[in-house]
């Protein structure tokens, strides 16, 4: 099954206050293991980022006036993602400005049917615990000591880690990877075409001649136990 773990950094907390996401950052999973593939981008929000957002992610409004417009490569995200369901930590906040993009440029939202949220597993599994992405890195022992400030790709990339262990940990995709190993090898497909033949039992009794042999022998045993 393909998975698309993924995380926004924004302009503040609400886009219908007129906040605009400024990065995405996508990792592709496949039976719950990473394949390497990743998508990522920054985006100019046309309008200025506050202080206390920047503090947060460290874009700047200089940084991204350069980037191109959500609308001019929208496309590619959306090749990306395909309709795999998403992954997303407090995931109705990052549909919710993913959403608010596509509807400024007229194009269908994503159905909320797809929608994977690691902190609902995380409440149902440790209720009453710190489930933050830090909480949960630290819980599950994810390096995340390369994190100063939030970045979308870099998020993405620590929640999928503990998106394995929120499931069961990281011998799901090793029992999958074997599995589908030893469906595949050689000696599996040998297995299968093995004629299996049944044999008759074989027969396990004295012959007339043991029988006289042992006869023979048992007078020769001195005050045996079973004669008192």
């Amino acid at each position: 099954m393909r998975e698309i773990v993924f995380d926004t950094e924004t302009t503040g907390l609400d886009p219908k206050a007129g906040d605009r996401m400024v990065e995405i950052g996508c990792v592709e999973m496949v039976n719950r293991v990473e394949t390497g593939a990743s998508y990522h981008s920054y985006y100019n929000p046309q309008r200025d980022m506050p202080a206390g957002a920047e503090a947060v992610h460290g874009l700047s409004e200089a940084f991204l006036s350069d980037k191109p417009l959500f609308r001019d490569i929208a496309e590619e995200l959306l090749d990306f993602i395909g309709d795999a369901p998403l992954v997303a930590h407090n995931a109705g906040f990052d549909f919710g400005f993913l959403n608010n993009e596509l509807a400024l440029i007229q194009r269908e939202p994503i159905n909320l049917d797809r929608m994977v949220d690691t902190v609902k597993i995380a409440r149902k599994k440790h209720p009453g615990a710190k489930n933050s992405l830090d909480a949960l890195c630290s819980r599950y022992g994810v390096d995340r000591s390369h994190r100063v400030k939030h970045g979308a790709l870099l998020d993405a990339e620590l929640l999928a880690q503990v998106y394995v262990e929120l499931l069961g940990g990281r011998q799901i995709g090793l029992e999958l990877a074997a599995e589908t190993e030893a469906n595949n090898s050689p000696a599996s497909h040998a297995a299968a075409s093995i004629i299996k033949v049944r044999r008759e039992p074989r027969p396990h009794f004295a012959s007339a001649e043991e029988l006289v042999r042992h006869q023979a022998f048992v007078k020769q045993i001195e005050s045996p136990l079973w004669g008192k």
